[in-house]
């Protein structure tokens, strides 16, 4: 009995009461199950703030908020390489690991981060300028000291690869997954969330938070494209929060000849959102560049239908069963909606392939793969 418990230590600031995004719904998600499924493993979870006690998942987790806040990115240098080293230094856990880029600058523990996508080397003019810089700076160092590498798509991987020269045999694919949340839904409840969220209009629907990569502008220049081809009811509903840099996205609408037909419904629980995915007449996902696109799969389990960009990972993750665009043609993203609106037969048919398609994910899958990693530090 006096064998030592085994101990890994976690970057938790990603998990936050009530706004989930997708890292920090990866994150919640595998270490649900990685608590639940390894008691005999003791967890430190680290904060940045005071936490929610519900993501502490099991007796076998300890919960320790170091300072200072970290969202500046100053901070963020201040609080992964002066107070988690110096606290992982006191722990001495087996392994530590970070669902997202970052690491501590501790030179004799094994870490483990998963890096989701490098949108920010392809697009650094989308973030405020402090943080892409940081991320330019500090991604490649920390890709090539991490011991091994997550990342959730092999598009994702193949960029990790060819940008950063990391060998791929450290880099494992364990894609992400989909909340159970997200299921067909009946009839009735489908009419009272057109009512809800779109006055009883028929409606497409795009969901992340507001920011360049998504082509929001894109998607509402190609909405208005579609609405005067096709003088219909048909909605668009924007669901998520304002991210960064939202302004030409605004500005876009401003202009638009039929905005009257564009909703932004700000951030919509998950409670709701499988009902709206369901009465929606398609998933319209455009952004330009996505190491994953949960969303997609969200759209495939409420057996919605997917217009979504043929680049980055989003194929991957689409198969067959989807309407594939260039995100950099309007003509086309307007195309895909006239296809889905005037082809109720399509759309049936995407939705069975979809249901084929979404067997390949599940975080389940996604937390096996995760623990076959850092089981090995263990």
């Amino acid at each position: 009995h006096g064998r030592i418990m085994k101990h890994i230590a976690v970057n938790t600031r990603l998990l936050l009461g009530g706004r989930l995004e997708g890292i920090g719904r990866f994150a919640s998600e595998v270490l649900q199950r990685m608590v639940a499924r390894n008691p005999d493993v003791r967890f430190s979870f680290f904060f940045d703030r005071p936490y929610d006690s519900g993501f502490l998942f099991g007796e076998n987790v300890e919960a320790i908020v170091l300072p200072p806040q970290a969202r500046p990115p100053l901070l963020w240098y201040a609080w992964f390489h002066v107070m988690l080293r110096h606290k992982l230094d006191r722990l001495r856990p087996d392994v530590f690991f970070s669902p997202e880029f970052y690491r501590s600058s501790h030179p004799s523990i094994p870490q483990v981060p998963v890096f989701h996508d490098l949108a920010y080397e392809h697009y650094p003019q989308d973030l405020p300028r402090f943080a892409s810089w940081y991320c330019r700076r500090y991604s490649p160092r920390y890709a090539r000291r991490a011991d091994q590498l997550l990342t959730v798509s092999e598009y994702s991987k193949q960029d990790i690869v060819s940008r950063y020269c990391i060998a791929p045999e450290k880099i494992s694919v364990v894609y992400n997954g989909v909340s159970a949340r997200f299921r067909p839904v009946p009839e009735a409840e489908q009419q009272a969330a057109r009512a809800q969220y779109a006055g009883g209009a028929p409606f497409f629907h795009f969901v992340g938070a507001i920011h360049p990569r998504k082509n929001i502008e894109n998607l509402l220049r190609a909405f208005d494209h579609f609405k005067q081809a096709h003088p219909s009811p048909v909605k668009l509903l924007i669901v998520g929060r304002k991210g960064w840099r939202y302004a030409g996205a605004m500005e876009v609408y401003e202009h638009m000849t039929h905005r009257d037909a564009v909703v932004f419904t700000g951030y919509v629980p998950d409670e709701a959102l499988s009902s709206l995915y369901a009465a929606s007449l398609g998933l319209c996902y455009v952004p330009y560049l996505e190491g994953f696109g949960i969303p997609i799969l969200e759209a495939m389990h409420s057996e919605t239908a997917v217009i979504c960009s043929g680049v980055s990972a989003m194929p991957e993750v689409a198969g067959d069963a989807a309407l594939l665009v260039d995100p950099f043609s309007v003509p086309e993203i307007a195309g895909a909606m006239a296809q889905l609106y005037h082809q109720p037969a399509l759309r049936l048919a995407l939705i069975g392939k979809g249901r084929v398609q979404r067997e390949q994910f599940s975080w389940d899958l996604t937390y096996e793969k995760v623990w076959k990693v850092l089981s090995g530090y263990l």
